[in-house]
């Protein structure tokens, strides 16, 4: 950390205005006092390329940027708004000219020129002045277009369309042709076919293949699907029509843009009844996505294994993204908080992209969906988009709704809730956002599917993905999300000066975690119970205590041991949870171990399978209805950088960052993982002498290094012996050398 920001603060003040004051005139271009660096990935609205046809909603936009690495830190900024190309290249801001404003601030600076007007395009660009006073060159110019005003607050980035290749190929008889597509994605294909009479071409599409074919019969919601093509001498090109499913357009399903077409996803095609000779030149998937940047993350280990799930778990993020919501998969293309939230966290550590959380956090204020826990979701999904973004715009605009949805209204004496005591009235329905009040209200799920008497599936196991878990109405599980919730909403108070409801939910937080504690543990055991008067424990019970730090520092090893004990005896949903907390524990290596197994439990069964994107299931034989294109399966997309690696924002917008790595046998690995501010890189490679960290963090960061067993050990920062006080190292903007030495 460079010796200006380990002074104190007020010092630290008086030397930041003084050398700006003498930098007033370094406003012109770049030269003696500049330097030849610019900022770079500017967002409007959390947008990066505001494309043909993506409308700005909100009238006072944020507007975000990366400081450059040669600048270490920023001191301050200038932002120019115009109307037109002419203004923004002579530097005139006619819409908004801030001035040199004397801030470190790079994310979230809200438009405060003249009021944007609805259907005009607008260009912006920034400059800024980094911490030895010198300025930049300004960024790109951006263009954006103002859109409605109103609901919601957040926009919609663009989707993207990619016409892929064939990876390979074969001609089966003499009209007959099979085609690999490498990866599964949503969307249909595109044929170029010359032929001298007319002809009926039959088009297979599926996800799953079987003896060198399309699978016409995969089982469960595995997709596959024939239609026929008309084709004659007189055209060249064709795009294949799919009819629509009954079970993805529903009143309740999101609905796709028009020119998309009906899509559905496959890795295979195969075409019969050709006369003519088919090419993999002729043949393409046209594959829909919402905007992503594959580079923007990277991940690579000394175990192969590991690296397999990681690119199972990012490509699944980005091919579920095709409905520009966070939605369940294709069965239903239905929207549900607890698979949101795993997306939405998985999305931040593959990609820098935020627009899409907010949209789908926006959607659910008004179509929650029924499950107790999933409503808990949503507060968890709002803090998350705070954290990464440092944005408040959703507290602010949704505290009323968010508070309705804590579930606080259902809370008894001791802070514990249930959802079948008479308190989920129509109007608390009406509160959280259900419109028309379902007649069934809430239900208590803990895990999916439930046990086989439930759900009259033939299961590989009778208690579903529950591990046997009693279904009481003072339910464990239910109360840890709420214990959380609590701690949430205390925040999102404190950050809105609401300090009635600070001190409540603060008070009601602290209440929950000492009724679970005392009313829901086996002291004999030293485990949780799965609820009031219940004789069984589950894995569900004990792992979310862990997740959410419930669990006292005199009991974490007799519950971590009953976690351990219990293997994966929760759904893929669960997987989030059990590994956090798991890591949490400071069992990292039982949790590699977990994401890197082998059993039919296990993401490598998913690609032992077939699949290219993660399960709803681990097999069929957990889930018979289960499908090959569900993201809530993707929990290693974001353990594996936000756990393993340890890397998560410190302080909202990432102006902090706390890098905690739990490598367990790793001899080696990299990882690239997005912020707001830039990407974060680290590399670990472990050698005689002991191990070695290259971290680097994006301009205008701070962060903590933390290993727990580094604090009496001879540790180096760039070559530089120091103290690692309660394990932990300070580290900068930049590359940061780290060493431990072995004893």
């Amino acid at each position: 950390m460079s010796s200006i920001y380990k002074m104190p603060a007020s010092r630290r003040r008086v030397l930041f205005f003084a050398s700006s004051f003498l930098l007033i005139f370094s406003a012109g271009t770049a030269g003696a006092e500049g330097f030849f660096a610019q900022p770079c990935g500017q967002t409007v609205e959390y947008i990066r390329e505001p494309a043909e046809g993506v409308q700005i909603s909100d009238r006072k936009p944020e507007y975000s940027w990366i400081v450059p690495q040669e600048a270490q830190y920023q001191k301050a900024y200038q932002i120019i708004v115009s109307s037109s190309i002419p203004s923004i290249n002579r530097s005139k801001g006619d819409i908004w000219d801030s001035g040199k404003v004397l801030s470190d601030k790079c994310v979230n600076i809200e438009h405060a020129g003249k009021s944007l007007e609805r259907g005009s395009e607008y260009y912006w660009k920034v400059r800024i002045w980094d911490s030895r006073g010198r300025v930049s060159l300004y960024s790109p110019v951006q263009k954006f277009a103002a859109g409605d005003r109103g609901e919601p607050v957040s926009t919609q980035n663009s989707f993207q369309i990619e016409h892929i290749a064939p990876e390979s190929s074969k001609k089966i008889s003499r009209n007959t042709y099979f085609f690999d597509f490498a990866r599964a994605a949503f969307g249909s294909v595109t044929l170029k076919y010359q032929t001298e009479k007319h002809e009926t071409l039959k088009i297979r599409l599926g996800e799953k293949s079987s003896g060198g074919r399309v699978d016409t019969n995969p089982g469960g919601s595995i997709r596959y699907k024939q239609v026929e093509i008309e084709v004659s001498p007189g055209c060249r090109e064709y795009e294949v029509e799919l009819p629509a499913d009954t079970r993805n357009t529903g009143s309740r399903a999101v609905k796709l843009p028009e020119s998309f077409g009906v899509v559905m996803p496959f890795r295979y095609c195969e075409i019969i009844g050709a006369s003519s000779e088919i090419t993999e030149d002729d043949i393409r998937q046209k594959a829909f996505f919402y905007y992503f940047q594959d580079n923007a993350s990277a991940f690579s280990s000394s175990s192969k294994t590991l690296n397999k799930v990681w690119q199972l778990c990012k490509y699944s993020i980005k091919a579920t993204s095709f409905a520009g919501l966070y939605v369940d998969g294709d069965r239903e293309r239905i929207p549900y908080e607890a698979d949101a939230y795993i997306n939405q966290l998985s999305h931040y550590c593959t990609d820098r992209e935020y627009a899409m959380a907010k949209q789908t956090i926006e959607y659910f204020m008004d179509h929650p969906t029924w499950p107790t826990e999933w409503i808990l979701h949503t507060a968890m999904m709002v803090y998350q988009d705070y954290m990464y973004t440092g944005d408040t715009e959703l507290i602010e605009n949704y505290y009323d709704i968010l508070r309705h949805k804590s579930l606080i209204a259902l809370a008894r004496e001791d802070g514990l809730i249930s959802t079948q005591t008479g308190k989920v009235t129509d109007q608390l329905l009406r509160d959280i956002g259900f419109d028309p009040v379902p007649e069934k209200g809430l239900g208590d799920i803990v895990d999916w599917p439930p046990a086989q008497k439930d759900t009259g599936w033939k299961l590989a196991t009778e208690q579903g993905e529950r591990d046997g878990h009693q279904m009481l109405p003072i339910n464990t599980v239910v109360n840890a999300f709420f214990c959380r919730n609590m701690q949430i909403m205390a925040e999102f108070a404190e950050i809105l000066n609401k300090k009635k409801d600070r001190r409540l939910f603060t008070s009601m937080a602290a209440k929950v975690k000492e009724a679970i504690n005392s009313k829901l543990f086996d002291k004999d055991k030293g485990i949780y119970i799965d609820g009031e008067g219940a004789t069984h424990s589950s894995l569900h019970s004990n792992m979310l205590p862990l997740a959410f730090d419930i669990v006292p520092e005199e009991h974490k090893k007799s519950v971590a041991e009953f976690v351990e004990s219990r293997g994966m005896a929760c759904s893929v949903y669960g997987a989030q949870y059990l590994l956090q907390g798991l890591f949490k524990a400071g069992k990292s290596q039982y949790a590699l171990s977990l994401i890197t197994a082998k059993t039919d439990r296990s993401w490598w069964n998913m690609i032992e399978a077939g699949s290219t994107v993660t399960l709803e299931a681990w097999d069929l034989k957990y889930k018979p209805n289960a499908d090959w294109n569900h993201a809530w399966g993707a929990a290693p997309a974001n353990v594996i950088p936000r756990w393993l690696w340890g890397i998560r924002p410190n302080s909202p917008g990432f102006e902090s960052v706390v890098i905690q790595p739990q490598l367990a046998g790793l001899e080696r690995t990299k990882i690239k993982m997005p912020t707001i501010r830039g990407s974060v890189e680290c590399s670990f490679e472990k050698t005689a002498c002991g191990r070695n960290f290259s971290i680097k963090l994006p301009a205008n960061t701070d962060g903590i290094f933390r290993l727990d067993d580094i604090e009496n050990k001879a540790v180096f920062l760039s070559g530089k012996e120091i103290k690692a006080e309660k394990g932990a190292v300070e580290i900068s903007a930049g590359k940061n050398e780290i060493t431990i030495k072995n004893d």
